[in-house]
């Protein structure tokens, strides 16, 4: 199904909203976080933190460990992180609440000892100039949400090129889906435009 989907509310949604097993995460998500404009270093850390966790994953696994990953990386403070070292690295490994991905892990960690080095506000301003200048058309269906576009492309170079690791086009486009950037719920989603 990749048109809009009638929740237990009545209320059409983005079809992933209300995917088997979610038991009410994605639902939850879509309606209230998903689309929606992130601002600040911190928070954008977070998101660009979980993209990067969530690859070769469901967005699922990590909504579900979400509060997990929090505990573990210190509520994403860039400042917080960035002082963690080897022992932490090998505290990380072990946490269940958490993906226990090595190369993951280690591009966090060393991500945030690179934007601990960036002017406050210097992350949000770099990943929001690469917003679209003109919104797209609402997407029918999910067929017509793309995985990559220019701008996510771009987003991608730019992170790379400043040293930030474990961020390809996928995820960057993703990111923008995720905060804002971009607004990717169907046109007849009742989440496109809240009130």
């Amino acid at each position: 199904m990749s048109g809009p989907v009638a929740g237990p509310d009545g209320l059409l949604r983005c079809p992933w909203a209300l995917s088997t097993g979610s038991t009410g995460e994605y639902v939850a998500y879509h309606d209230s976080e998903w689309g929606r404009p992130v601002h600040g270093d911190d928070a954008l850390y977070e998101r660009l933190c979980l993209e990067a966790f969530q690859s070769g994953l469901s967005w699922l696994t990590i909504l579900r460990r979400r509060e997990g990953f929090r505990k573990a990386f210190c509520d994403f403070s860039i400042a917080a992180v960035a002082e963690f070292g080897t022992a932490d690295a090998e505290r990380l490994l072990a946490d269940e609440g958490i993906i226990r991905n090595r190369a993951k892990i280690e591009a966090t960690l060393a991500n945030a000892k690179v934007l601990a080095d960036w002017e406050p506000g210097e992350l949000d301003t770099l990943i929001w100039s690469h917003a679209p200048e003109e919104p797209g058309p609402a997407p029918l269906t999910v067929t017509e949400v793309p995985a990559i576009t220019p701008q996510s492309t771009a987003l991608a170079k730019a992170l790379k090129k400043a040293g930030i690791r474990f961020v390809g086009p996928t995820t960057a486009y993703a990111l923008m889906q995720a905060c804002g950037l971009v607004n990717d719920h169907l046109a007849a989603c009742a989440l496109r435009d809240p009130a």
